[in-house]
């Protein structure tokens, strides 16, 4: 397949599941056209690609919710194209993707995680997943979430969720803390065996996010809570924002490439605590 018309399907998928995704929030916050959209552009003449993000807070159900684009292009600084594969002999890169952090405002209600990208160099990959961060242990919904990852991996290879699962468990952990973020999920990297087949897991794995976060916030959000409650989501969220800080790949990509700041800053809570 024509390497322009690879990214022109990714690029395209990902911005009509910001659109999904947006008006699936919608309908849980029963209120149209909330989200503030910021559109921006990357490099010196704004002529390297952009995106947009889209924010929503202060909701009945989302405390903060990010949902943000991007499609941004250009050359990998001397320090950063050592780290990414593809680049031995051109720094040039392509790359497009989804990000989707959610806080929520009933603290039985897990933060929740997505992402999926596909990337260009010499070579080209998708990467991406999903987590969840309960402020309270739930084995009944860990159990759920897996079992629903687990069934959108194994319509694609049986191999996939034990290996991903594993990958996440791995990603989403803070070493100087000698803990994990949540309850995991699904990670994946350098995905690049089979472009037809990996695009269309990424999107199943896009499709099942989406159905995920709407049937845990539909059985959760009733959930009495009280002020104790709030205190420990509070110091929950003071973990997900060093890990963010300290170790996102995602994070730190967009960073040493030039993208926006506001829209890569988006995953952080509103409130935070630490003791």
């Amino acid at each position: 397949m024509d390497k322009e018309l690879k990214k022109k399907l990714a690029s395209n998928w990902f911005k009509i599941l910001q659109n999904t995704i947006c008006k699936e929030i919608e309908l849980l916050e029963s209120k149209k056209n909330i989200f503030k959209k910021k559109v921006w552009s990357r490099g010196k003449n704004k002529n390297e690609g952009g995106g947009e993000f889209r924010i929503f807070e202060n909701g009945k159900i989302f405390e903060k919710v990010g949902v943000n684009f991007s499609e941004v292009y250009g050359k990998f600084s001397k320090q950063f194209k050592n780290k990414i594969p593809g680049t031995k002999n051109s720094a040039k890169f392509w790359a497009s993707g989804i990000s989707v952090v959610m806080h929520m405002k009933n603290p039985h209600v897990p933060a929740m995680h997505f992402n999926t990208r596909y990337i260009v160099t010499e070579q080209d990959w998708f990467g991406g997943g999903m987590d969840v961060t309960p402020c309270f242990k739930d084995k009944k919904l860990e159990k759920w979430f897996h079992g629903e990852l687990k069934k959108t991996c194994d319509t694609h290879n049986k191999k996939y969720y034990p290996k991903y699962k594993k990958w996440c468990d791995e990603y989403f952990y803070l070493p100087h803390r000698n803990e994990r973020r949540g309850i995991g999920g699904i990670f994946f990297d350098y995905k690049k065996d089979n472009y037809e087949k990996d695009f269309l897991f990424v999107r199943d794995v896009g499709i099942g996010f989406k159905e995920i976060f709407k049937k845990i916030i539909l059985s959760k959000n009733k959930n009495k809570w009280n002020n104790k409650d709030k205190e420990m989501q509070y110091v929950k969220r003071g973990r997900y924002v060093e890990f963010n800080l300290l170790y996102d790949r995602g994070t730190k990509f967009g960073l040493q490439t030039g993208g926006n700041v506001e829209g890569i800053l988006m995953s952080l809570p509103p409130i935070a605590k630490w003791i």
